[in-house]
């Protein structure tokens, strides 16, 4: 599943390629795609006609400023894309893949598609006027995001330290932590020295502070490398990511740790792999 990194990589990518330009119109190939509105006809009418301002990123969502040619009619596209999507940028002569799910046409025949293997990836139309947490709800539950200036050592400890779960469990809870998922979550408990298993009541306030500086660091490494492609992940002009060359513990399991030589371990928690030192993470 596409993480933060991975989001992040895309937002920048489609701010590099698609600002200031007119969506044309569109075509949807899988109406459930859509969330918001309920008919797929008034999705593309929403949005036809509209410029991208631009794009922000909140967790794991990506949110397009939509505008017209009337400044107060600002509207909003929402895309998630949950575990297997993907928004590519691509020319219109361009052959669709199968797993095509939605395209948004531009000028001088480039589109943005968006292409989901296992369709749960979701995308909305907010109406000018309407807050978008009302109509993209999950964004309401959201974290403070890792790079802002909420996401503080305080903010963390006050996240965990009355939780009796497995950190590494608390860690891929949005509410805890905004776009974090498993991959960045294994980095950056190995990082911080922290079992997966350790209860997150457990854990001291030096070990949060450590954690807090672990999970920004890994993030942002991973940016720098065009995040991680392990299966699906590919970046708006069709690339892959970097990172999983370079992972410390996440899909490394039975090879030597790159700090003290130890095989890196894998066991399951809440459903979900982990993947850690022995040696490395104690506490």
């Amino acid at each position: 599943m596409p993480e933060l990194p991975e989001v992040e990589t895309v937002r920048r990518g489609l701010n590099q390629l698609t600002l200031n330009q007119k969506i044309t119109g569109g075509d949807v190939l899988l109406d459930r795609t859509i969330a918001y509105p309920f008919s797929v006809g008034e999705f593309i009418d929403g949005i036809k006609n509209s410029a991208i301002a631009i794009w922000h990123r909140r967790g794991k969502y990506l949110l397009a400023e939509l505008t017209s040619s009337s400044p107060s009619s600002t509207s909003w596209l929402g895309v998630h894309l949950r575990m297997t999507g993907q928004l590519l940028w691509v020319d219109r002569d361009e052959p669709l893949h199968k797993h095509t799910r939605v395209r948004l046409f531009f000028g001088d025949r480039q589109e943005l598609r968006f292409v989901d293997q296992r369709t749960f990836g979701q995308m909305w139309w907010v109406p000018p006027g309407v807050p978008v947490e009302s109509v993209i709800t999950g964004l309401a539950k959201l974290a403070a995001d890792p790079f802002s200036d909420e996401f503080s050592v305080e903010y963390l400890a006050s996240k965990l330290q009355k939780r009796r779960r497995p950190i590494k469990t608390a860690l891929l809870d949005q509410s805890v932590v905004a776009g974090l998922g498993n991959i960045y979550a294994d980095e950056a408990l190995f990082k911080s020295g922290i079992l997966p298993e350790t209860l997150c009541t457990d854990l001291q306030l030096k070990q949060i502070e450590n954690l807090r500086t672990a999970i920004i660091q890994v993030l942002e490494t991973s940016i720098e490398a065009g995040g991680t492609t392990f299966s699906n992940f590919l970046n708006v002009k069709g690339v892959n990511g970097n990172y999983g060359g370079v992972a410390w513990v996440y899909n490394r399991a039975g090879e030597p740790c790159r700090v003290c030589d130890t095989p890196i371990m894998r066991t399951r928690l809440a459903g979900r792999s982990s993947h850690f030192c022995p040696e490395c993470q104690r506490g």
